[in-house]
């Protein structure tokens, strides 16, 4: 390695600021502690880098999330040893599951210490080796900004990941004059990026011909910011699309061809065309059980072609007759590029779109109690369908995709393939941290809310103008809605039968609050969520309500319940 030598002797603290600097990183959300008290007094002095102190180590990596997936942009926590790097692992593994580029330092004991249980010591690279796509730990101050270099071209680059760095408090600490060459090295890490070309031109000659042909958009198309090619490719063969969870806001849901999501609670014209299709191409998605339902009776008549950054994902799940490994960006592109070849399925098309204005989504108005759909259909008017939409999880997720009205790529900041309650209020303050210019609206659960409310000391501190809309119904609603649904009703832990007051807590934390509970005023009650300023507007619903349509685990989209036909 060459060595570069410093006009000064820098501290291991002072070169993972200056590397993070000259690499562009500009924001860390945080939780000091003993063991990076070196890197905070850096941070104290060092001008350039925005600290974010988050109100705990899981919020801090939901934050750096929500900045990394509403931006594009590379999110970095930092985290002290012991408990705190142990509180950071929930997050951690939520952006493995996600393919979010996110970069995690966390402090450790000074390396004399290290394997012999020293105060707040823990093996952070064994409990993060499963959860990350790559984890270091610093043992040569010169290292440091070679191995941020690399983690950060691994976090960004082919199928995105967290990558942990784990640094030692005396490294921190420990002077250098000079520090190894920090240029990307890494012979044996060459992810594929530009597809082959015989296996793009196999995915055309299939389409000529099929007769039931879906277009399915992942989360890899908003990765790779795909969208207007994946659009220009479906509406050159009138393909129609089906979204993930992660994939929604790949086409807008208003476009003519979108079906809207799949899976277990995706709309009925999706699920049919995936079911009934004889051939689907599926753009940047993972095959999720939640998507595909049970597996073996998955799209049981068709042909599959797989467009995935990832090789290990292709045939996975689903048997793949036309595995394509490359960037979707790329594949699109490499497909519009190719002569446009003949289709015969119009009839097959129009039945499918028959479909998506047969079966909408829906709900029944009630006079006693707001509709959780209905107040989340009027955000998504009063804010045109532009803001970045954050949830936690649980019913209102569902909802949330089902009823906002997605128009752009990296819209939806959910956590996806974890399903991770107390992801919404953290991910929502780096979502808006990183969009400033941008709406912010989270929707949450009282389950979530309870999980890591505290992060709402943030808003007024930083001035972080989000919008959280708590949707209450006063228990865990998925939990309970499959405990009435397949387990005769036994509603085991989960009904809250007392909670706090959410307003108090609002009001505790120095932010406008509003409670609404009557359908009949929702309409001009909810404008004030159009003010600028950090509020939770808590909406009040029925314990009763369920997430329709739904597909019962282990069985096919076909099984649907649910369903609605209009006349």
């Amino acid at each position: 390695m060459q060595e570069i030598s410093l006009e000064q002797p820098r501290s291991g603290s002072f070169l993972i600021l200056d590397t993070l600097y000259q690499l562009g990183i500009d924001t860390i959300f945080g939780y000091p502690g003993g063991a990076v008290l070196p890197l905070y007094d850096a941070i104290y002095q060092f001008e350039g880098i925005h600290h974010i102190l988050a109100r705990h180590e899981q919020g801090a990596v939901h934050e750096a999330e929500g900045y990394a997936k509403s931006s594009g942009k590379i999110g970095v926590a930092l985290v002290t040893s012991g408990p705190g790097a142990t509180n950071a692992i929930t997050g951690i593994a939520d952006a493995m599951g996600d393919s979010v580029p996110l970069l995690v330092f966390t402090g450790q004991v000074a390396t004399r210490g290290i394997g012999k249980d020293a105060f707040q010591e823990a093996d952070v690279l064994g409990m993060t080796m499963p959860i990350t796509k790559y984890n270091y730990q610093i043992r040569d101050t010169a290292d440091i900004p070679r191995v941020i270099t690399e983690a950060i071209h691994i976090a960004t680059t082919g199928r995105p990941g967290p990558v942990v760095i784990d640094v030692p408090k005396d490294i921190q600490e420990q002077q250098v004059d000079f520090y190894y060459d920090p240029s990307v090295h890494l012979p044996s890490y060459q992810p594929t990026v530009e597809p082959n070309g015989l296996q793009v031109k196999k995915i055309l000659q299939q389409l000529s011909q099929a007769k039931q042909p879906v277009l399915l958009a992942g989360g890899g198309v908003n990765y790779a910011d795909a969208n207007q090619e994946l659009i220009a490719f479906a509406e050159r063969y009138r393909l129609p699309v089906v979204s993930t969870l992660l994939g929604l806001g790949a086409m807008p849901i208003e476009h003519e061809l979108a079906l809207g999501m799949g899976g277990m609670h995706g709309s009925y014209a999706a699920n049919m065309a995936m079911d009934q299709a004889d051939y689907i191409i599926n753009i940047g998605a993972r095959f999720d059980d939640r998507l595909t339902g049970n597996p073996t009776t998955y799209a049981p008549h068709a042909t599959v072609a797989h467009v995935d950054i990832d090789p290990a994902e292709i045939g996975k799940v689903v048997k793949t007759a036309i595995p394509v490994v490359g960037d979707a960006k790329a594949s699109l592109e490499a497909l519009l590029k190719l002569d446009k070849v003949d289709t015969h399925y119009a009839d097959w098309t129009a039945q499918v779109l028959e479909n998506k204005r047969r079966a909408p989504f829906w709900y029944e108005e009630d006079p006693n109690f707001i509709k959780p759909q209905a107040a989340i259909e009027l955000i998504g008017k009063l804010t045109d369908g532009d803001a970045i939409v954050v949830t936690d999880v649980g019913q209102h997720q569902m909802w949330t995709a089902q009823f906002y009205p997605y128009k752009h790529a990296r819209q939806l900041v959910t956590s996806g393939g974890m399903g991770t309650m107390g992801f919404g209020i953290p991910a929502a303050i780096g979502a808006k941290l990183a969009n400033p210019d941008k709406e912010v609206i989270v929707f949450v659960g009282d389950g979530g809310f309870q999980m890591t409310n505290q992060e709402l000391a943030i808003l007024n501190g930083y001035g972080v103008p989000i919008k959280v809309v708590l949707i209450n119904n006063h228990s865990l609603g998925m939990v309970r809605q499959w405990q009435e649904s397949f387990y005769e009703k036994r509603r085991s832990q989960s009904v809250f039968d007392a909670e706090p007051n959410f307003q108090l807590l609002a009001e505790a934390y120095g932010i406008a609050h509003y409670s609404f509970d009557n359908p009949a005023t929702l309409a001009e009650d909810m404008k004030v969520i159009l003010e600028d300023k950090p509020m939770l507007i808590e909406v009040h619903i029925s314990k009763a309500e369920h997430v329709q349509p739904m597909v019962p685990a282990g069985k096919s989209n076909a099984e649907m319940l649910g369903v609605k036909f209009n006349a």
